[in-house]
């Protein structure tokens, strides 16, 4: 089973080692990116790193958007030598957990993107009950789950 860990000043270079596999820099966001984003957010998200063990296998960010208002999943990401072995449904199970502590605000919707080519993520997301809004932007589709 995967863990949560905060990024901070301990392990953010960790995150900033991680690599997308070939062809994926269209799907997602490096964390380098998305590390800049959340200091520009910094009060309403958590960037976090996907731990086996001591070992960062991957990045995700949660952030609270106050005007919808709903949580988004953003940069989801695990690094290319460690996917295919289940880190990203465990990893997004932990996520969800987080989220329905409710860190930043009152809400039980659960919003992400994915890039319509994505198979895979798109594959995940709805086997985990997120289910397509109809909003799309550009090459990207938005997903929804509303919590119970």
């Amino acid at each position: 089973m995967v863990e949560l860990k905060k990024i901070t000043e301990e392990n953010f270079v960790d995150a900033f080692n991680l690599k997308l596999g070939e062809g994926q820099e269209h799907f997602v966001s490096h964390p380098v990116r998305s590390l800049a984003q959340a200091y520009v957010y910094r009060d309403q998200c958590q960037p976090f790193g996907i731990y086996d063990g001591e070992s960062m296998v991957g990045y995700v960010m949660v952030i609270y958007d106050y005007d919808v208002p709903e949580y988004d999943i953003w940069h989801m990401m695990i690094d290319e030598s460690k996917q295919g072995r289940g880190y990203g449904s465990d990893a997004l199970d932990r996520v969800i957990d987080f989220i329905r502590t409710k860190p930043f605000g009152n809400s039980n919707r659960v919003a992400l993107t994915c890039n319509k080519d994505n198979s895979k993520a798109l594959k995940l997301y709805h086997n985990k009950g997120f289910a397509e809004t109809g909003t799309e932007y550009d090459d990207e589709v938005e997903l929804a789950l509303q919590l119970e």
